[in-house]
């Protein structure tokens, strides 16, 4: 490590991968805690002989090497540590004092030290106790996606044959020849690698993904009670929210839901891109929504969420990551969270190849209000946005026109979608002219619309012999 790289990490202070230790004689035990979290998380550097403030104190330069040999001693001691970490160690010099930079790689296991394992958190060792925690450890280790995890007792009726039906559209749309077109049901399942087979147990059946992407609501709630997507408009009551839309169904329709919401909120320009006018706003909206949906750590409770606000859209999601920090595009490594996601979502021609995302943000960030946006990784991945409201006031952005009820998409639209347009244009909505727009039945819609106003969205209102909905006011 060079003079200058020291300093700046003095300056830096400790962090997920930093950390100062006093070292007045031979290392105590919390420097090999910290040995045990930095090998569980991502690797880092301790460094022994400086105070938490970043002052340099050094250690006592005629025990350099007694210190080195004592910390190899025990780090490889198979009743202190296991299994034993690998570390290196580097001797600095700051102002005449000796410095012992301890350097601990990412372990390709799980490292306990005394019978306990540690994790890093900011700058914080913890203990890992309980079973949530500990399988969290152990997923990170794994070689394994939380998406792949079969149940075989999951069958065809479990999910919605319509999505499927309307999935397969989308496919061959986007290439007439297309394998999925004269396939099963269960066959495109089984082609889109949403079926396959437990190596540990040799069980078989339908993944999580399957469910997430086609399944019925009740049966994802049932595999996946935590998992929901919360977007809210944060422009004048700060407090709670301006607008809010919480999705809990697969993520075919959630990502229609999500980006109807944002672009009603967002304000719009267009440019020239080889002489075809282009939506920068679409866009964006389009690379976060996809990227909220399909890079998620789906084992974890943390919802997904999008905010916007006055200064941009901001979006957070659990994450399963080996980086922890912001991303660089200049050397951004994509890496897919849940690969048959992403392949599917590919395929309907929601999401693009891997690492298109950020390449197309950065662009069109520029475009759309001169600014760059921010990634960052870690458990939590978080991206920003900037946007610029014309009116220059926290007051809502206006909403684009919308289009007629009779001139309806082909393809129909999903369920929610439709009511959310039908209360814009006409501030009230039923089941028949909701079943019109998505192409559903009107039980389908009315269920829809009973489920909307239990969860306060929604108020019924009767006309008559009819049942009018409106929006809450509350």
């Amino acid at each position: 490590m060079s003079p200058e790289e020291f300093e700046g990490i003095l300056a830096s202070g400790e962090s997920s991968c930093v950390e100062f230790k006093r070292c007045g004689g031979l290392p105590e035990d919390d420097v090999y805690e910290t040995v045990c979290s930095f090998g569980n998380r991502y690797g880092g550097n301790i460094f022994l002989g400086v105070l938490n403030d970043g002052t340099v104190e050094g250690v006592n330069p005629k025990r350099v090497d007694e210190i080195q040999r004592n910390l190899v001693n025990r780090v490889c001691n198979p009743n202190q540590f296991d299994p034993s970490p690998m570390v290196e160690t580097e001797v600095l010099t700051k102002d005449g004092l000796a410095v012992i930079r301890v350097w601990v790689p990412m372990s390709a296991s799980v490292i306990r030290f005394k019978g306990v394992a540690y994790d890093r958190a900011f700058d914080v060792d913890r203990k890992v106790t309980g079973d949530y925690l500990l399988s969290q450890l152990y997923m990170r280790k794994q070689n394994y996606y939380y998406e792949q995890k079969v149940f075989p007792s999951l069958t065809l009726d479990d999910f919605r044959v319509d999505l499927i039906e309307r999935c397969r559209r989308m496919a061959v749309a986007r290439r007439p020849d297309h394998p999925w077109r004269d396939l099963t049901a269960e066959e495109l399942l089984r082609s889109a690698n949403l079926w396959g087979v437990d190596i540990s147990d040799k069980t078989s059946g339908y993944r999580l993904a399957s469910v997430l992407l086609l399944g019925k609501d009740s049966v994802i709630g049932s595999l996946c009670p935590a998992y929901r997507t919360d977007a809210i408009v944060r422009r004048i009551d700060l407090d709670r929210y301006d607008d809010r839309l919480l999705t809990k169904t697969n993520l075919v329709e959630s990502y229609d839901l999500l980006t109807g919401f944002a672009r009603r909120q967002l304000p719009d320009s267009f440019y020239l891109e080889n002489d075809q006018s282009v939506s920068p706003r679409d866009i964006i909206v389009r690379e976060l929504i996809a990227n909220l949906l399909i890079h998620r750590e789906y084992s974890s409770p943390m919802p997904g969420m999008l905010v916007i606000g006055n200064d941009g859209i901001r979006t957070e999601n659990a994450s399963r990551s080996f980086y922890e920090g912001r991303l660089d595009p200049d050397n951004f490594n994509p890496m897919s969270k849940n690969p048959i996601i992403a392949g599917f979502f590919t395929e309907i021609g929601l999401a693009d190849e891997l690492g298109s995302g950020m390449r197309n943000l950065y662009k069109y960030s520029r475009k759309y209000t001169g600014q760059e946006p921010e990634f960052s990784d870690g458990d939590v991945f978080r991206a920003f946005v900037p946007v610029e409201f014309t009116d220059g006031s926290a007051t809502a952005p206006q909403e684009q026109p919308r289009p007629n009820i009779r001139n309806k998409h082909p393809e129909g639209m999903a369920v929610d979608d439709a009511i959310a347009w039908l209360l814009d244009a006409n501030g009230t909505v039923t089941s028949k002219t909701v079943a019109e727009l998505a192409h559903v039945t009107p039980r389908t819609a009315n269920r829809h619309l009973v489920a909307m106003t239990s969860r306060g969205i929604l108020v019924a209102v009767k006309k008559g012999r009819f049942i009018i909905y409106e929006r809450s006011t509350d």
